[in-house]
């Protein structure tokens, strides 16, 4: 597969190849190819590039070292590369996100009192990612429904053998009956009645980020087992599962990039990633970088049985509103 720089210039030709557009490998230092697949995918999520870019030019030059100035440095230096395509190290950035991980275990028991009172403002993260789920619930006594929202930055949604993503977010929304020990305490009754619940879309996000969940616990082995089942990713999606007072329930998406995990199990395997790059799609494996053709996506669903171990599938699936 391992196409070199030159080769991958020669597949494009000079002709096809975009304006001020780089494809850079990023070079693996052990470990970190889920990493590397991440950012990939976030570098040609195109507002969240701009944004980021945007964030570099405004940035004092002495401004304090955080992940956003070593991702923003990053991305600066792959978009003001002299050459078209190569390979780049993203070294600060992976010491500082080391660091900061390493951090944030020490403080995590300090600060779970303070967590949750703290409101995080807004940031042009959430502009971008950010989408609202609305929570309703009815009372099958009363028929009085009572709707409460929450914010998502990503949706983590179940899998099943054989389907496609429109199904699994359909699984997501599905109604649930609250009865027996669950019944819910309905305001208007003033007592506990069966209900019925549903989870879905009131705010669709710019960018809709998707989860496959494909670590499951299992109590018989006592450890996280990786679920291969085959899962198609459409290019182009429209959420169905969306609510009566949708702002934009007619929202066209576009896939534009997926992390894809390539391996038997949560810790053996390894990360790529595919993304779309004006009209055409490339293939990043750490400092490797490859043109694929549109029709080999579907090679990154999954497998239909479980009898083959090896199995590369599609983990998080960035989908890009049309304007």
């Amino acid at each position: 597969m391992g196409a070199n720089a030159s080769q991958l210039e020669k597949e494009i030709g000079s002709e096809q190849f975009p304006a001020n557009e780089h494809y850079f490998g990023l070079v693996n230092f052990g470990n970190t190819c889920y990493c590397n697949s991440v950012l990939q995918a976030l570098y040609f999520c195109r507002p969240f590039r701009e944004k980021v870019l945007q964030f570099k030019q405004h940035q004092k030059s002495q401004k304090k070292e955080t992940l956003l100035t070593c991702l923003a440095d990053l991305f600066y230096s792959i978009a003001t590369q002299k050459k078209k395509v190569g390979t780049i190290a993203p070294k600060k950035f992976i010491t500082r996100l080391r660091k900061e991980n390493a951090e944030k275990q020490g403080n995590k028991a300090k600060n779970s009192a303070v967590d949750s009172k703290s409101k995080q403002e807004a940031t042009w993260v959430h502009e971008i990612f950010q989408g609202t789920l609305t929570n309703e619930t009815r009372c099958l006594n009363c028929e009085t429904v009572s709707s409460k929202d929450e914010d998502f930055l990503d949706l983590s949604v179940d899998v099943e053998q054989n389907t496609s993503i429109t199904h699994c977010l359909r699984g997501f929304s599905n109604t649930e009956t609250l009865c027996a020990e669950h019944k819910y305490y309905c305001e208007v009754c003033c007592s506990k009645q069966e209900a019925q619940k549903r989870m879905r879309v009131k705010k669709l996000p710019q960018i809709l980020a998707l989860h496959l969940k494909r670590f499951k616990y299992m109590e018989q082995y006592n450890r996280y087992i990786k679920v291969s089942y085959r899962v198609v990713f459409p290019l182009e999606l429209r959420l169905f599962n969306t609510s009566d007072d949708a702002c934009n329930p007619e929202r066209m998406y576009d896939l534009v990039a997926v992390v894809v995990h390539c391996g038997s199990g949560p810790n053996r395997g390894h990360y790529i990633s595919i993304v779309k790059s004006h009209g055409f799609w490339l293939l990043f494996d750490d400092d490797i970088v490859d043109k694929i053709d549109a029709s080999q996506i579907e090679e990154f669903y999954g497998i239909p049985s479980d009898m083959q171990k090896n199995s590369e599938s599609g983990y998080i699936l960035f989908y890009q509103s049309r304007e």
